[in-house]
């Protein structure tokens, strides 16, 4: 079938409409009415392009925290949510994300849910985070994974509020409806483990002769900044960058050599200053936040001038372009793990 016969839809006729009007009194429905809709000739994006300046943002998280205790919002967060899906708590068709806010002396309390989370820390002096009875202490720039089903807590020691990005597979989890969620019966979860194992343990690339890797996410609970950056900035030194993405490198298991978590790819990235470029588009739709520099976005025909913490949205298959007045590290999140696992996943460079 010629691509250009998927677009085209039956003519209406009285006689059509008729039957169609049958057909719903019994559930049911003519494909070809909705063919071109639902069969698409190319990705129809979920959502749009947007952007969310940190500077805005953060007043009105801090201000969020006068208003509401983190125990009685159960988590204080604002949701960043694509105003092409109001009211659907969606930054993209498949991922969640928002700021988290954990004020000094307090603790948000442990509990576990299905859906997978990962912590990207804009602000910490101190605060810390639980993950199935480890502790993590934050530091700005620090990726840290909240595996399915791990329970978790959150709190903070420090003078100063602890502020982070949050991104879960929640879209995916409701959309298959296999949601669950609960609390821990103790307020913060018994610490089993010093703080610093995981990385320890499985972190050096050394594993004990019968380690046996288990498929999802990776045994490594936080992935420190200050050590993702210098192997960043190592890479770069001998790495010529890409025409589209600069030196980009993805967070990987070390156990599997996959992404470190099953559904949601995560990234770093270093636009060298003076970097322009070229556009490029790809089926996984992506949430940025720049941990450094300055610089400017091109997505479908919008300009996004960003600066440290600042937040934007690339949607499926809309053209992208960076450059970057300063030297710039962008982290940046998108489902693609699960398109590569399902072989559905494609980029491609546009001239």
């Amino acid at each position: 079938m010629p691509a250009s016969a998927l677009d085209v839809k039956p003519q209406a006729t009285a006689e059509r409409q008729e039957f169609y009007g049958r057909l719903l009194k019994k559930s049911a429905t003519p494909l070809w009415e909705v063919f071109s809709d639902i069969v698409t000739v190319t990705p129809k994006p979920v959502g749009v392009p947007v952007m969310w300046r940190y500077e805005e943002l953060r007043p009105l998280l801090m201000e969020s925290g006068s208003l509401i205790s983190a125990a009685e919002a159960e988590r204080r967060v604002l949701i960043l949510e694509n105003p092409a899906l109001p009211g659907q708590s969606q930054v993209t068709g498949t991922l969640y994300a928002g700021l988290q806010l954990v004020l000094p002396g307090e603790v948000a309390p442990s509990h576990r849910h299905t859906p997978s989370a990962l912590r990207f820390v804009l602000e910490s002096e101190g605060g810390y985070t639980a993950v199935d009875g480890e502790r993590i202490t934050m530091h700005p720039g620090d990726f840290i994974v909240t595996p399915s089903w791990n329970y978790h807590d959150h709190g903070n020691d420090s003078n100063a509020p602890i502020i982070w990005l949050d991104v879960l597979d929640l879209p995916m989890i409701n959309a298959m409806a296999v949601g669950f969620a609960e609390h821990h019966p103790q307020e913060t979860q018994p610490l089993t483990r010093p703080e610093g194992d995981s990385l320890a343990r499985y972190g050096s690339g050394l594993f004990p002769v019968d380690f046996v890797p288990q498929p999802g996410h990776s045994p490594v609970r936080v992935y420190p900044y200050d050590r993702s950056r210098a192997s960043l900035i190592e890479s770069a030194s001998y790495i010529p960058p890409h025409r589209c993405h600069g030196v980009k490198m993805r967070y990987e298991n070390p156990a599997t050599g996959g992404f470190a978590m099953s559904t949601i790819g995560t990234f770093l990235q270093l636009l060298p200053k003076g970097f322009s470029g070229a556009p490029y588009r790809s089926t996984d739709a992506t949430v940025y936040c720049i941990k450094e520099g300055r610089g400017k976005s091109k997505v479908g025909d919008q300009v996004f001038e960003w600066g440290p913490n600042d937040i934007f949205v690339v949607p499926s298959w809309t053209p992208v372009s960076h450059a970057a007045s300063a030297q710039a590290i962008l982290f940046s999140a998108s489902d693609r793990p699960v398109q590569q696992m399902l072989r559905l996943w494609r980029e491609e460079e546009i001239d």
